[in-house]
C-alpha cells in the first residue's frame, strides 16, 4: 500500500496532513495503539526536521508498507545556491544555522546544504560515519544509514574515543534511534530522500 503523496512546506503547511495520514494508515491497517503511536511519533519527529531548515523549502512525504515493513518517506529538492545560504544564515539572530539536537537536528545537515556543496564539507565529521559514496548506484553520490552510524559508533566507544561517546549520548536521547529500525538518507544530485524505516508484524 502507497499513500497519496503530500506537499509540505519548512514553514509548517501541510504537516497536519502528514500526521492525519500517519493516523489513516494506522486505522486502515488495523495497528494496536502502541505501533500507531509509532508511527505517529516518526511522522513528528521528520515533521519537526522539515521545520529546521534553513529558508522556505518544500518537501513531498508519504507512507508505503510491504509485509509489516512501514517506511516514511520525505523528498526535499535544495534549491538554494550557497549564496543564498549564506545570506539567510546571516539574517538570523546568531549569524549561523542553530542546530537542533539530537539525532534529527544532525540529519537536517544533509537536506540544510546548498545544492553546489559537497556533504561532506560541513555535515558532522562524526556523522559521516554512517555514510559511504554509491559509485556502484547511478545517479547516487551518497548515502547514509543509521545502522551503520550505530555501529560505526560503537566500534568507537569501545576505543574510548571522547567525540564518539558524545555522539552515542545524543543517539541515545533520540526518539527516532529508539522506534526505528532504521533512517536513511540517499543524496543524488540535488535531491535528498529519508527514509525511516519501522518493522510492525
Amino acid at each position: 500500500m502507497k499513500t497519496d503523496l503530500i506537499t509540505i512546506s519548512s514553514t509548517g503547511r501541510k504537516m497536519e496532513k502528514a500526521l492525519e495520514q500517519a493516523e489513516k494508515v494506522s486505522s486502515y491497517k488495523g495497528l494496536s495503539g502502541k505501533n500507531a503511536l509509532h508511527l505517529r511519533l516518526l511522522t513528528e519527529e521528520m515533521m519537526g526536521m522539515m521545520r529546521a531548515i534553513t529558508g522556505e523549502t518544500e518537501g513531498t512525504f508519504w507512507i508505503d508498507d510491504e509485509d509489516g515493513i512501514y517506511k516514511l518517506h520525505l523528498v526535499v529538492f535544495t534549491r538554494m545556491d550557497s549564496e543564498k545560504r549564506e545570506q539567510l544564515l546571516k539574517a538570523s539572530s546568531s549569524g549561523k544555522n542553530e542546530s537542533a539536537r539530537g539525532l534529527m537536528g544532525m540529519l537536517r545537515d544533509f537536506f540544510d546544504r546548498s545544492a553546489d556543496e559537497d556533504v561532506a564539507s560541513f555535515t558532522s565529521p562524526m556523522l559521516l560515519s554512517g555514510m559511504h559514496e554509491c559509485s556502484s548506484v547511478p545517479e547516487m553520490d551518497w548515502e547514509w544509514s543509521m545502522v551503520k552510524y550505530s555501529d560505526a559508533l560503537s566500534s568507537l566507544v569501545k576505543q574510548n574515543d571522547d567525540a564518539a561517546k558524545a555522539a552515542w549520548d545524543e543517539l541515545e536521547k533520540s526518539v527516532v534511534a529508539h522506534v526505528a529500525d532504521d533512517v536513511k538518507i540517499s543524496i543524488k544530485g540535488n535531491q535528498v530522500e529519508m527514509i525511516i524505516y519501522k518493522s510492525i508484524k
